[in-house]
């Protein structure tokens, strides 16, 4: 379950983006569909990721924030005991959405594009 408290108390003011952008940059990559995201790769690389907002809609119980992510994507060799073929990684980018509920700040990430 991801919570984004920090941005819903933010949320308003003038730093409302910076401070969204480092507690998504905060959290555990696993913790976002960026496997599924991936596109011209095989796997998710260990390199930080980073987040570019992109829009905020203020609703009446959610806040949501659609994102641009720039990551990097692994294509693996065939893992054989030989193989020549060094890791070679890949810059990566999706769109999340993050929707964040104004109670709670109980946070649904969702795949925009793949």
């Amino acid at each position: 379950m991801i919570k984004l408290s920090c941005s819903l108390q933010a949320f308003g003011q003038s730093n409302f983006n910076s401070i969204v952008k480092d507690e998504i940059q905060s959290l555990c990559p696993e913790l976002l569909p960026l496997q599924q995201g991936l596109s011209l790769s095989s796997y998710v690389g260990k390199a930080p990721f980073f987040i570019t907002i992109l829009n905020v809609a203020n609703e009446d119980s959610t806040i949501k924030i659609k994102t641009g992510v720039f990551y990097t994507g692994i294509i693996a060799g065939c893992s054989c005991s030989d193989d020549p073929s060094p890791v070679d990684e890949q810059n990566e980018y999706c769109q999340l959405q993050f929707i964040i509920d104004k109670n709670s700040a109980e946070t649904v990430v969702i795949l925009l594009n793949s």
